[in-house]
């Protein structure tokens, strides 16, 4: 064996020697894992079902925590945050056609975000879709799918539309508020003061 082969041999070696007691503990909590993965998992599963395997499976991890040493934190963990899931943790098996994970909702926000990112030459997402994004994100899913026609946007409820708008203009007025705030507060609030002294003078 070359020589170097033996020295990164060597490290490897000493390397699993030093973290064999790490390993045990590890493998436990691996398992459980991979086993509540498989719960969450399975095709053929009811709501019911899913949720009493997976509430004993949450169960016995509690039960048996301290065999996992310094990961009974993590096993601690687990099983916080599934019980704040827990209420709409088994949607996906009640209501036919919902996906499981949101992985696909993500990935479209994702490629929303790249989109945007190049047409407009930005490193970051662009203010305007903290402001819009309801009706922009809305838009751009719509348009991927299919091209509307004059005659269709025509038939929009214009009674909706300027409540959308006026929302969309009360959420800008709300942001450009808090940024002069930030830039200059006492400014701000003189001017905040002078209002409401306008209020209170008799008409």
């Amino acid at each position: 064996m070359p020589p170097e082969l033996q020295r990164l041999k060597g490290l490897i070696d000493a390397g699993l020697a030093a973290t064999a007691d790490f390993w045990p503990p590890v493998q436990v909590v691996f398992g459980w894992v991979r086993q509540a993965a498989h719960i969450l998992g399975t095709e053929d599963i009811d709501a019911g079902t899913a949720r009493r395997q997976l509430g004993g499976m949450l169960g016995a991890m509690a039960r048996h925590r301290s065999c996992v040493g310094a990961l009974d934190d993590a096993v601690d963990h687990f099983g916080k945050v599934s019980r704040s899931y827990w209420s709409g943790l088994f949607h996906c098996y009640e209501v036919d056609d919902l996906p499981r994970t949101n992985n696909a909702l993500e990935q479209f926000f994702g490629s929303h975000r790249y989109h945007e990112r190049r047409a407009t030459g930005r490193k970051v997402a662009s203010p305007a879709l903290v402001l819009r994004g309801s009706a922009r994100i809305i838009a751009a899913a719509a348009t991927r799918h299919k091209q509307f026609s004059a005659a269709e946007l025509n038939k929009v409820d214009r009674t909706a539309l300027r409540n959308l708008r006026q929302t969309l203009e009360e959420r800008r007025h709300q942001r450009t508020q808090r940024r002069r705030f930030r830039t200059n507060p006492r400014a701000y609030l003189v001017d905040l003061e002078a209002q409401l002294s306008q209020l209170r003078l008799p008409a």
